[in-house]
């Protein structure tokens, strides 16, 4: 049964592996970078985020707290631009950042901390060893976006981001993802351990063909497509449009 609570026009889906097959071939024949890919991605989510407070919530911008949570990967890194934007849009903006561990960050995550800074935002990187402090520093958030985990994560979520997940859940507050809700499966829509609970999410591009299960809209909300730059001309070469 398929996921009924989608916004998009046609019903295109894609598995993660033909989602990276389509943004290696966007910069190689079209000459799309992954960072102009990135930019796009946070920007678009930005008006959807935006849109989605002004029919839902009824305070003035600069009262308005979103709390970002990024991971180490592109979609962090998705994150980070969005924050920049919602920050440039009058939004209070703050932003946690899974610590690189044993996994650097990717270079463009790192180029866009940096970017954020330099706009006064606030950057935190998360202490596994004070973690629960962050459940008191979001109880004044409106809003939280979740770019914690994008379509190359395999398996459950485990450690920091799993705890960061209970942590989201926990909070009750309304939650949008960007891409996919983090700990959900992008190809079968399955969830092995722990979810992030949305109440939006806009997925990049392509819908992934594991939101269109049934299953899964308990963990995406209300589902849409947001358009991040791929040419009709590319689409057309791996999907029948």
């Amino acid at each position: 049964m398929k996921n009924s609570n989608i916004k998009q026009s046609g019903s295109l889906s894609v598995t993660a592996e033909l989602m990276k097959e389509i943004d290696q071939a966007a910069t190689r024949y079209y000459s799309i970078t992954e960072e102009t890919l990135m930019e796009n991605a946070g920007k678009a989510c930005a008006i959807e985020i935006e849109k989605y407070i002004s029919e839902n919530i009824k305070k003035n911008y600069g009262d308005i707290m979103i709390t970002v949570f990024s991971g180490r990967g592109n979609n962090g890194g998705d994150g980070l631009v969005c924050g920049r934007y919602l920050s440039d849009k009058g939004f209070n903006v703050i932003i946690y950042m899974v610590p690189p561990s044993e996994k650097r960050y990717n270079p463009l995550v790192l180029k866009n901390i940096d970017m954020a800074k330099k706009r006064g935002i606030p950057v935190k990187t998360v202490d596994p060893d004070s973690i629960g402090n962050i459940m008191d520093e979001i109880k004044r958030t409106d809003l939280i976006v979740d770019a914690l985990l994008g379509i190359s994560t395999v398996g459950k979520p485990t450690g920091i981001i799993e705890s960061i997940i209970n942590i989201i859940n926990a909070s009750a507050k309304n939650v949008v993802s960007i891409d996919i809700p983090s700990g959900i499966n992008p190809d079968t829509g399955e969830v092995s351990g722990v979810c992030v609970n949305s109440v939006l999410t806009l997925t990049l591009g392509l819908l992934k063909s594991g939101l269109l299960n049934s299953d899964a809209k308990k963990y995406t909300g209300t589902l849409k497509v947001v358009d991040i730059g791929y040419p009709q001309e590319l689409i057309k070469k791996y999907i029948k449009v």
